[in-house]
């Protein structure tokens, strides 16, 4: 088993640079089989519902209370938008949210193209994240590595620095992708992420990040 680690080569306070740029840098390893999805955490009731409106075709899933269902409650017993509806099943009553943000979307495996752009105008000022995935990163005999697919992937971070969203920024942060080889404490594959990142004009600006 392999796992990624990501870093940093673009920071913007304008999301719409930082799309442009991400995807600058996924198309350097798009192939046929590359997919996107979109992750965000909406942390308003007006997110929410724009969202819901806007982006109706992914998942949406609120906050459960703490200790509100035990293990014996199934989830089709549950609430539904709390295990997880389309834009159309949100309540559009404010009071339904109380205790219930931030409310969780999720879209996945969507063709490349699709919907970046309206994500990105959607999200507004919530935390959230685009992922390119299913890329293909070429051979760099120069730095000595073989062409990579399983870990290749680009992320735009969204209104947060971190893969874990737990540092809100006013900024947008791309992410490249590479397979995490950690030999003697050093990354093996940090001269690959420099390396795809110089293709398209861009560099390593901070230490990888892992999920």
């Amino acid at each position: 088993m392999s796992n990624d680690i990501a870093y940093p080569v673009f920071c913007s306070p304008d999301p719409v640079l930082a799309l442009s740029m991400a995807r600058r840098l996924m198309m350097f390893g798009h192939c046929e089989d590359s997919n996107v999805s979109l992750y965000g955490e909406l942390r308003s009731v007006d997110e929410v519902l724009r969202g819901a409106k806007e982006l109706p075709e992914g998942w949406f899933r609120g906050q459960e209370r703490y200790g509100e269902f035990d293990d014996r409650v199934p989830f089709e017993d549950r609430p539904a938008w709390l295990v997880g509806v389309r834009g159309a099943g949100l309540p559009t009553d404010p009071t339904a949210y109380e205790g219930r943000l931030p409310v969780e979307y999720e879209l996945l495996d969507q063709p490349v193209g699709s919907l970046e752009h309206v994500f990105t105008a959607a999200i507004g000022p919530s935390v959230g994240e685009i992922n390119w995935h299913d890329l293909c990163w070429p051979d760099a005999p120069e730095v000595g590595f073989h062409g990579e697919s399983k870990h290749a992937e680009v992320t735009l971070l969204l209104n947060t620095s971190t893969r874990q969203y737990d540092e809100p920024a006013d900024h947008h942060t791309v992410l490249v992708h590479v397979r995490s080889v950690n030999i003697d404490g050093r990354q093996r594959g940090e001269p690959y992420a420099h390396w795809i990142a110089g293709q398209v004009g861009l560099t390593v600006i901070g230490p990888g990040q892992r999920f």
